[in-house]
């Protein structure tokens, strides 16, 4: 036992999150949007030194510090890696070509979601006992999932606005599109801690609806089964 409440455990667990969104899911993410600009046509983000997964390349100083204030005194993580630079004029598919790049990121984290998810699946079919590695790929498979449901929110400055924008009629996309950005982080954050739906905040649902689900039919059990 540590201080005010906080075990060896929980503290370990923090920092192995913190490791897997710095050094893993995110440098992944950033990654994925910059090979699929790149293969689209536009190397902004190559000439930029974002082509490569070296965590280092994709690390936001600010970004980082609020991850890591937010997981060790808040109790949830909220953060951000350098947003990859695209620049849309360059890409193929006008609107679609801006929404596969958007698209890329979350894709690439349900991709290491699977991965994680694989040898977790095997470990418990052949009962092996090994519970540190068994919550070690739990965390890796749900860190994944989170940032993948969360970036495909249709909110700025989230992926999941542009994959929506590309789902509009070009009007609809103009006269939609200024709004949405000018007051999309408003947004996010009312998204986040105003508990407006009986006492869950709506990204609350969302995770409750989408990611416990998913995360079952990866792992093949509940969310709490080896993180409660």
């Amino acid at each position: 036992m540590l201080t005010n409440g906080v075990t060896l455990d929980s503290l370990i667990a923090s920092f192995i999150v913190l490791g897997v969104m710095l050094l893993v899911a995110f440098p992944f993410h950033e990654f994925a949007h910059a090979l699929a600009a790149y293969r689209l046509g536009d190397s902004t983000a190559r000439l930029f030194g974002r082509l490569t997964l070296d965590p280092r390349a994709h690390f936001d100083p600010m970004g980082g510090l609020m991850l890591i204030i937010s997981f060790l005194f808040i109790g949830f993580g909220f953060g951000w890696a350098k947003p990859t630079p695209v620049n849309p004029r360059n890409l193929r598919y006008g609107q679609w070509g801006e929404a596969i790049v958007a698209a890329a990121g979350p894709v690439s984290n349900l991709v290491l979601a699977v991965a994680g998810a694989i040898p977790l699946r095997y470990m418990v079919a052949a009962e092996m006992d090994v519970p540190i590695l068994e919550k070690g790929l739990a965390f890796f498979v749900e860190i994944n999932l989170v940032l993948m449901v969360f970036n495909l929110l249709p909110i700025p400055p989230l992926d999941g606005s542009k994959v929506l924008y590309a789902f509009m009629d070009p009007q609809t996309a103009w006269r939609v599109r200024p709004v949405l950005e000018q007051y999309g982080t408003i947004i996010l954050f009312a998204a986040i801690l105003l508990p407006l739906f009986g006492g869950q905040t709506l990204i609350g649902l969302v995770f409750r609806g989408i990611l416990d689900p998913l995360f079952t039919l990866l792992t093949g059990h509940t969310f709490f089964y080896f993180l409660g």
